[in-house]
């Protein structure tokens, strides 16, 4: 008898824990870089193969690094945010190109407008990867040494800026002032 109830035990706990499961937002995955430096990179920028960009020159009061990509439907979604916080709000935001092809990025940003102050090009997504990027789009607060404050995955809408982004900005300005 007992051999046939452990069975059971064991299927409505995970029953719980898929059941719990369905109520938690994919959007608040945590990461481990909160805290820690942006990691290490040095590579091309989408516009010039030739000009190289490194971790060491994302620099300012605070910045966003934003991962985008042209088969992504989301960043598409997301890019007239970013337009507008890089315009209207004078936002820095440096883009992550991921896994993407250079020439379609170009053209995409030409399309779209270009938010961004660089692009860092990640065609075989080894710096996503570094990053803990699970896919597209995903935001990286950071401050002017370079420490990630928070993360986004999902898409940026002003709603966002103001709610998650703005009391952290708040936060990163009023520790530097004292």
């Amino acid at each position: 008898m007992i051999r046939f109830l452990i069975p059971a035990f064991l299927f409505l706990v995970l029953t719980g824990f898929l059941f719990v499961g369905l109520y938690k937002d994919p959007s608040l995955i945590p990461s481990p870089l909160i805290g820690k430096p942006i990691p290490s990179f040095a590579t091309s920028t989408l516009r010039d193969p030739n000009k190289v960009i490194t971790d060491r020159d994302i620099q300012g009061d605070y910045a966003l690094i934003n991962v985008w990509a042209t088969w992504c439907a989301a960043c598409k979604q997301e890019h007239a945010a970013l337009v507008y916080l890089s315009e209207k709000l004078q936002v820095p935001i440096y883009g992550l190109n991921y896994k993407d092809d250079r020439a379609s990025a170009i053209n995409w940003l030409q399309q779209y407008g270009d938010p961004y102050v660089v692009n860092i090009f990640d065609e075989n997504g080894r710096i996503g990867i570094d990053f803990g990027v699970y896919g597209a789009p995903e935001t990286f607060l950071v401050d002017s040494d370079g420490i990630i404050h928070h993360k986004l995955v999902g898409v940026m809408t002003p709603d966002i800026w103001e709610k998650q982004f703005v009391p952290k900005i708040q936060q990163i300005t009023s520790v530097a002032a004292k």
